[in-house]
């Protein structure tokens, strides 16, 4: 352990976005994410605790990182009308994307004041954009340039031609229209995300592997503090899909079109290649941030920093890709496994519980709450979280029932038995009797008004039984989804 009593000396936070659960080995994968190779992760998670019901406490991005870096609920948005703010198009899309709330502490704030060094390096650049406060007491705070529409580059924008190369039209088409919704023009964003990728030909320049290798590098500079406390940011990986052919070949060997878009739509007639170069890309992509997460672990083992760190892995959300309804996107509604469920495997310093797995629910604002627990740490302000430390390595009981995960107008609830979805206004519920609904479930609401209802007030009491009036007009606009219930869920 340390010499800081049976407490963690060092806490090491690493999230990867929209990496799916089963798209990690460890979790033991179906078909077709099975030929995805992590054996990086998969010796991560046999010296860890490996959790197999963890999930967000709310969607999209920063949503998420508001609660993991606070321990505090995002959901329902009470502090998260952000509408007035035009720079950003995803700030007026989707509610709680802004700032994390001033009044509010963060992790790096707290281990700070508790004597930590502090780091974070990130490629996530909706974190660094104007108005945004994501690397609030970070004594070091390094910003990975260039993942999507950032402002890393200028010079000559791409083609259409080369546009095409990348994204075939009719999936652009498409993307174009969902975008349109969004206040968003969307061949400025193929057109910015090409230009940022520009004549990267070697893979350590790649973003995950620039994110690995800072974070590997402030280890080795911040090595002589008596405590670390280091968060990782890889965007990846997230869309689009850019990565080393080498990668991608070994899921799809074909010399077809590429496709790297996620246009966030029902494609029910996509063609074949596409939907295989798609899964292709992403599983590579996968693939390649397994590699570079080993050079990370490596990286804190050759500085002594392995073995006396509390080191937390997971994810913001996953990423549908022609699972259900022929979706590739994510979405609040319907909600869906694929995106909702989460990997998290927690190693503890002295490999208490390594190989072993714990169903209990776990969210991402409980995050926060386990951390301090183990570093030997108090919050300065209660944390709506619960620490899961004792749970995963003393016996510890359960702490939660269930979970209630918020995104725009809607609530996802889930429990033991059943997956409930609906509008914040009670309308279009839909319900699964599985806590994790396999392919092809239809909906039960219609035949169980009662379980709705009481699915719902839970989802509700989550909430403090109080939504945003902006929120409620939001959840108005939502159409109602097939087979969703024809009544109201509350009384």
């Amino acid at each position: 352990m340390s010499k800081h009593s049976s407490h963690a000396r060092h806490v090491v936070l690493v999230v990867f976005d929209s990496l799916r659960r089963d798209a990690v080995g460890a979790y033991g994968a179906p078909a077709p994410w099975s030929a995805i190779r992590t054996p990086n992760l998969d010796a991560f998670a046999a010296e860890s605790v490996t959790f197999t019901r963890a999930f967000p406490e709310s969607l999209p991005t920063l949503c998420a990182r508001r609660a993991i870096y606070t321990g505090r609920r995002t959901y329902p948005f009470h502090n998260g009308d952000f509408r007035h703010m035009k720079g950003d198009w995803c700030v007026g899309y989707f509610p709680g994307w802004g700032p994390i709330p001033e009044e509010q502490n963060t992790l790096s704030e707290i281990f700070s004041g508790a004597g930590f060094r502090t780091g974070l390096v990130s490629d996530l650049y909706h974190q660094f954009k104007p108005g945004k406060n994501f690397w609030r007491g970070f004594d070091q705070w390094t910003f990975v340039r260039g993942q999507e529409t950032d402002h890393a580059r200028s010079g000559r924008m791409p083609t259409l031609e080369e546009i095409e190369r990348w994204i075939p039209r009719e999936l652009s088409e498409l993307h174009d229209k969902v975008m349109k919704i969004a206040g968003k023009d969307s061949f400025w964003f193929d057109s910015k995300a090409l230009l940022n990728m520009r004549d990267r030909v070697r893979e350590d320049q790649w973003f995950n592997a620039q994110v690995m290798q800072e974070a590997g590098r402030w280890i080795e500079q911040n090595r002589d503090a008596d405590r670390l406390f280091l968060t990782v940011e890889s965007f990846d990986p997230h869309e689009p899909w850019f990565v080393p052919e080498h990668y991608r070949r070994r899921h799809d060997p074909h010399q077809g079109r590429e496709q790297v878009l996620s246009p966030y739509a029902e494609i029910p007639d996509l063609p074949e290649d596409l939907l295989r170069r798609t899964r292709a890309n992403y599983a590579g992509l996968v693939e390649m941030c397994d590699r570079w997460f080993g050079h990370l672990v490596e990286s804190l083992r050759v500085n002594g920093i392995l073995e006396e760190s509390l080191i937390v892995v997971t994810s913001d959300h996953g990423h549908s890709l022609w699972d259900r309804r022929g979706y590739i996107g994510k979405r609040h509604y319907p909600s869906d496994p694929e995106t909702f469920e989460v990997p998290m495997m927690v190693r503890h310093p002295g490999r208490r519980g390594a190989g072993t797995r714990c169903d209990a629910w776990v969210q991402a604002h409980d995050i926060a709450a386990t951390l301090l627990e183990a570093a030997g740490v108090a919050s300065p302000a209660p944390m709506d979280g619960k620490s899961f430390y004792r749970t995963a390595f003393a016996g510890g009981a359960p702490i939660r029932d269930h979970v209630t995960v918020g995104w725009g107008g809607s609530m996802t609830v889930v429990d033991d038995r059943w997956w409930f979805n609906a509008k914040v206004d009670g309308r279009g519920a839909l319900l699964y009797p599985h806590s994790s609904p396999p392919l092809g479930a239809r909906s039960v609401a219609t035949a169980h008004p009662q379980v709705v209802r009481s699915m719902f007030r839970t989802g509700s009491a989550d909430a403090g039984d109080s939504f945003p009036g902006y929120l409620l007009e939001r959840a108005a606009q939502i159409p109602d989804a097939p087979e969703s219930a024809p009544f109201p869920a509350f009384d």
